[in-house]
């Protein structure tokens, strides 16, 4: 038993590890190999190996190489370059702006925007950290205050609350799948569906378009939703009593916007709430500061 101990913490001899010369060096150039890898920190890659159910670590000492999984794609290779260009270019850069971020935040918008990979509000608009809080959804919908809990109007009570923003812009988009699956549904929402379920918040907005757009195709019905469902939006951001509260002061104003990024073009608007201007009970509204950008 003694010998068995003292065997185990001995370093193995070659004939152990294998049965030639060549086999053992090239274990041993294989261990040095990745030892010298792992002490100067080389990224480990893993990838998936056609061979074999698990996977295979890859040890790769190339600045420039990539993850890939086994049908060779790269994943992340565009990724990671776009977060050194920005490390680059804009964090060292301004390295006294991001520091300050680092402690608190000050934006002056609050943006709702659509989930759609297309349509980025910071990317469209020119936001840089730090300016605009953002919340996307389907379609860019604000529920109304009754409605109860959502992230939607979690993050309108920090935006407004916390954060004090002085603007929320909400910005519709052509194409949006969200209004056309609004514009589509039957009266009777299926409970079981997430989406329409959530969509049926813009019902005043297709009601209204297919009114206002009845002798239009589906499509031009469709794209007239789109717009209306901000204006119907900005009409439910009045129903949260504190931003109700801070609009009739002054301290906030509400924004609509519509990118169309078939031609990329961006209309503007901002709703106008004075009294004579509005009334949100019986849906009646008017809008100022239009602006079309193209």
């Amino acid at each position: 038993m003694a010998s068995l101990q003292s065997s185990s913490l001995d370093f193995p001899r070659r004939s152990i590890i294998c049965d030639s010369t060549s086999k053992f060096r090239e274990n041993e150039h294989t261990y040095m190999r990745l030892s010298t890898s792992f002490k100067v920190n080389t990224p480990l890659r893993l990838k998936a190996s056609k061979g074999h159910q698990g996977l295979t670590e890859e040890v790769v000492n190339k600045e420039g190489s990539k993850d890939k999984l086994g049908n060779g794609c790269d994943l992340f290779d565009d990724m990671r370059q776009g977060f050194f260009t920005f490390k680059r270019d804009m964090y060292v850069k301004n390295l006294e702006h991001f520091q300050n971020l680092a402690e608190s935040q000050r934006p002056k918008f609050m943006v709702i925007a659509c989930a759609d990979s297309r349509v980025c509000p910071s990317t469209i608009l020119g936001f840089k950290p730090g300016e605009a809080f953002t919340i996307r959804n389907v379609a860019n919908l604000v529920p109304p205050f009754e409605k109860g809990p959502s992230e939607t109007n979690a993050a309108l009570e920090f935006a407004v609350n916390s954060l004090e923003v002085e603007n929320i812009l909400v910005v519709g988009h052509s194409r949006c799948g969200g209004i056309h699956a609004l514009m589509s549904m039957p009266d009777e929402v299926d409970s079981r569906s997430f989406i329409g379920s959530w969509v049926v918040v813009g019902k005043d907005a297709r009601m209204k378009s297919r009114a206002a757009a009845s002798s239009l195709s589906f499509e031009q019905q469709c794209q007239h939703c789109e717009k209306e469902s901000v204006n119907c939006s900005l009409l439910n951001l009045l129903t949260y009593p504190w931003i109700e509260d801070k609009v009739t002061k002054g301290l906030l104003s509400l924004h609509g916007g519509y990118y169309d990024f078939i031609d990329c073009t961006f209309e503007k608007w901002t709703l106008d709430c004075e009294e004579n201007s509005l009334k949100v009970g019986g849906n009646r509204y008017s809008i100022k500061n239009r602006e079309h950008w193209s």
